[in-house]
């Protein structure tokens, strides 16, 4: 590839990286956002992860996998639970490892 075309890639990946963020940034700046906004807003990034993570627990090679053999979906269940009570990133991801390395353990 040409220098040019990778300069050039790279600033297009910069431009529609950083400017939705920026444009809210600048036209909402100095001003107070309403509280019922603010929190709506507060559901976006829960949202996203589990729109993320979901079809990653429940899809297997191209089919939704309820089984008893779906491992990391057993073991979201709990660490799901500990998530809503705690509400501990670290918590929560120590009690989902624990739980796979305890099954993949009982069933070698």
């Amino acid at each position: 590839m040409a220098e040019t075309t990778v300069l050039m890639t790279l600033f297009g990946m910069a431009l529609v990286t950083y400017l939705p963020r920026l444009i809210p940034a600048w036209f909402l700046r100095g001003r107070e956002l309403p509280p019922f906004l603010v929190t709506w807003l507060s559901y976006v990034p829960v949202a996203v992860l589990a729109a993320l993570l979901l079809p990653s627990l429940l899809i297997d090679e191209g089919q939704i996998n309820l089984s008893f053999n779906n491992l990391y979906l057993w073991a979201a269940i709990p660490a799901g639970f500990v998530a809503w009570k705690k509400k501990s990133m670290f918590g929560t991801v120590i009690v989902g490892m624990l739980i796979v390395a305890i099954i993949r353990f009982v069933m070698r």
